[in-house]
């Protein structure tokens, strides 16, 4: 069974496969920046092969105090924050509205061994088309998402990929920096991308237990 490693950008997926290098069967590709973009790469890399797993990975930003920079998440809940339409109420989710889902769950096994393995918070990770730059969206977020640990650009686009072509899907993160106001000061990427290396190293085995089961 082979596993595809999907994350944003090169640099993303250099970390990723130098922390893999030597692992059979699995693949690691930038699939690109933002939900589109990854479910319409990730779908077709999953169109020219088989895989039994698709893992979307990279930096993210955390929700403090829960998930510091520098910390590692596994999703337990891959969810698209803003999918949905504003009204006089407030946001409505498209489930609310009558059509699509916001959500996608990993294997719950698979989640507890990631996080067991690589010393993990687990906890949703939302995906949003726009960064979140104000302290005010950020406790918005957290209200309508009280388990959410991170937000990233690509994760609920590679898991509707993933999901359309019946493959289970993961998501696992390295906080870069916190959500909220935008500063460029605070982000820490090159700590955020040694630690996505240094929990894939721990994640590898994992991942071979769960090919082969």
């Amino acid at each position: 069974m082979r596993i595809l490693v999907a994350t944003a950008v090169p640099a993303e997926r250099d970390a990723v496969a130098r922390a893999c290098e030597g692992a059979a069967d699995l693949d690691v590709l930038a699939v690109g920046v933002g939900p589109a973009l990854a479910a319409a790469a990730t779908a077709t890399a999953l169109a020219r092969a088989p895989y039994g797993l698709v893992v979307s990975a990279g930096i993210a930003g955390g929700f403090v105090p829960d998930a510091p920079v520098g910390s590692l998440v596994v999703a337990d809940e891959i969810t698209a924050a803003d999918l949905g339409a504003e009204t006089p109420d407030g946001f409505l989710p498209v489930t609310e509205l009558g059509f699509g889902t916001v959500t996608h769950r990993p294997p719950p096994a698979l989640v507890r061994e990631a996080a067991a393995a690589t010393g993990a918070r687990t906890g949703a990770v939302l995906t949003v088309s726009t960064v979140t730059g104000t302290a005010e969206r950020a406790a918005l977020l957290r209200r309508r998402h009280p388990s959410a640990l991170a937000e990233a650009m690509e994760g609920f686009g590679v898991a509707e990929a993933a999901v359309l072509h019946g493959v289970p899907v993961l998501e696992v993160r390295a906080v870069s920096n916190p959500v909220g106001p935008r500063d460029r000061a605070a982000w820490r990427i090159g700590d955020a991308l040694g630690a996505l290396g240094t929990g894939f190293g721990k994640l590898v085995p994992v991942l071979d237990g769960w090919r082969q089961s």
